[in-house]
């Protein structure tokens, strides 16, 4: 199993059209051969002093796959082409961290 950790920055004030977007394309992934997990998730305030806040406009997308083969096989779907041409006017960055457990 592999874990993935996808920062998305927004442009300002889109979070809400992006997470539309995303929510539509979820069940797609899930239904996809390897998928674990996969979701998006914002900050959640608390008073941990360590936290490391994200801004209003970053969304972290955690994922579980079983190999790398099915994360790979994932980014070429046909329906993620549709997603990322759907969302580009919203996104000014994406950052991926594919991580393996130690």
């Amino acid at each position: 199993m592999i874990h993935v950790l996808a920062t998305i920055e927004v442009q300002p004030g889109q979070r809400a059209a992006f997470l539309r977007e995303f929510h539509a394309l979820m069940p797609l992934v899930h239904a996809e051969h390897g998928c674990i997990e996969y979701g998006p998730a914002v900050n959640c305030p608390t008073s941990i002093p360590v936290q490391a806040h994200l801004s209003d406009d970053t969304i972290m997308v955690i994922e579980k796959w079983s190999d790398v083969a099915a994360l790979e096989a994932h980014l070429k779907a046909p329906h993620m082409s549709d997603y990322r041409v759907k969302v580009k006017p919203f996104v000014k960055g994406v950052t991926l961290r594919v991580l393996q457990p130690a």
